[in-house]
């Protein structure tokens, strides 16, 4: 991931160097600060190539965005953005309208034509996830996808909530990912973001079914992630967060060689195993952990653990603490 950042820049230069910087990497815009933040300003981005979607998780303090007219003259290189709030807020206009966006909401928006973003100023720091993508990467025409631009995707509902898990996801992990993982997100990202404008045009029927079975499992994935440690995290509980059947959801993880129990489970000892080896997690009991991430017997837990990883619990922790120390 390449990273842009004003830390080591002087205060005093901080945001004509973010300026410079952020219209030389995507497209000419004016920036605009308010007096009282200009000289405090900070601002991060790191940024991620997902084959043909461009990723940014960008941190910033309150300053807005400008597309003009000028703008656009100067270079048009015809793509759209989708913004998910992964914290703080944000504000987008386009087209006559003006969405309000609190974390987990999506917009899209064109770079071709006039907008202008906020970061709003009664918040300290925001951060974001913009995807950036060629138009021609998408089944819909033109003049539908302006018919959402700066329309609030609603993160909690629908389509938009299982897109935007997906999406805080990514963002949570982009720090973490090698240039293997992007290429095996690529298609995933290009699928989920389908998914969810899809569904926000109510034409599913344009998307064809491979990509709507692919964008489901990267939804459900990030379903599992995000309640790992609930207890009550059952196959009929994913099944109808979906809108699925239980069949349905079944056939779709027997496809990928896999059941969706053992698969839960799996993902669940893993981040066991990542707990117990963490130093810093040593004072806290292994049933505490276990707890953690949902499970909820302590002999059920070392059984599988032990079944997964070859030595108890305990055991693994005293190799991991030794090793530490050593």
């Amino acid at each position: 991931m390449d990273v842009v950042s004003t830390a080591g820049v002087p205060a005093k230069d901080r945001f004509a160097f973010w300026s410079e910087a952020t219209s030389s990497t995507w497209v000419p815009y004016d920036l605009r600060c308010r007096p009282q933040w200009e000289s405090r300003f900070q601002a991060r981005v790191g940024i991620s190539e997902f084959g043909p979607v461009q990723a940014t998780l960008m941190t910033a303090t309150p300053h807005s965005v400008h597309r003009t007219p000028k703008r656009i003259r100067q270079a048009d290189p015809e793509v759209f953005k989708l913004a998910c709030v992964v914290s703080g807020g944000s504000v987008m206009e386009q087209g006559g309208r003006r969405a309000d966006l609190g974390v987990g909401d999506l917009v899209l928006y064109d770079t071709s034509r006039p907008y202008q973003a906020e970061c709003p100023p009664d918040l300290p720091a925001n951060r974001l996830l913009l995807l950036r993508f060629p138009r021609s990467l998408l089944p819909f025409p033109d003049r539908d996808l302006r018919r959402l631009s700066a329309v609030r995707l609603q993160g909690e509902l629908g389509i938009g909530a299982l897109s935007s898990q997906f999406l805080l996801q990514l963002a949570r992990h982009m720090d973490e990912l090698s240039p293997a993982d992007a290429a095996r997100l690529s298609n995933l990202t290009l699928d989920v973001l389908t998914a969810a404008l899809a569904g926000a045009l109510d034409a599913q029927k344009a998307v064809p079914p491979h990509t709507r079975q692919r964008a489901l499992m990267a939804q459900i994935h990030a379903f599992v992630g995000e309640n790992l440690g609930d207890p009550h995290l059952t196959p009929g509980a994913i099944a109808a967060a979906h809108h699925i059947s239980l069949r349905h959801l079944q056939k779709l993880f027997h496809e990928d060689g896999h059941t969706i129990t053992g698969w839960i489970r799996e993902r669940r000892l893993e981040r066991c195993r990542r707990d117990l080896a963490e130093p810093l997690l040593a004072a806290h009991p292994i049933s505490m952990i276990a707890a953690r991430w949902g499970f909820t017997s302590p002999a059920h837990f070392s059984r599988a653990f032990r079944s997964a990883y070859g030595l108890s619990p305990r055991e693994f922790r005293r190799q991991c603490m030794a090793r530490h120390a050593g």
